[in-house]
């Protein structure tokens, strides 16, 4: 499954699986835009992330751990 920035929950998840050491609470947003375009199945336009996109993956990264 190829995901979208939509997908905030199943990017949350796979985030916390490839950075287990990372507390999401003090990521900055410009590293979780990076790692989120760098997933292997990650398949969406960079410049289409916002403020609001990142803080629901972040807040879906927080309650996965």
């Amino acid at each position: 499954m190829k995901l979208k920035w939509t997908d905030s929950l199943d990017i949350a998840i796979e985030l916390a699986e490839k950075h287990p050491d990372v507390d999401p609470k003090y990521i900055r947003y410009t590293d979780l835009h990076l790692w989120v375009c760098s997933l292997d199945n990650f398949d969406d336009i960079p410049e289409n992330s916002n403020e609001k996109i990142l803080e629901a993956i972040q807040m879906n990264w927080i309650e996965e751990v």
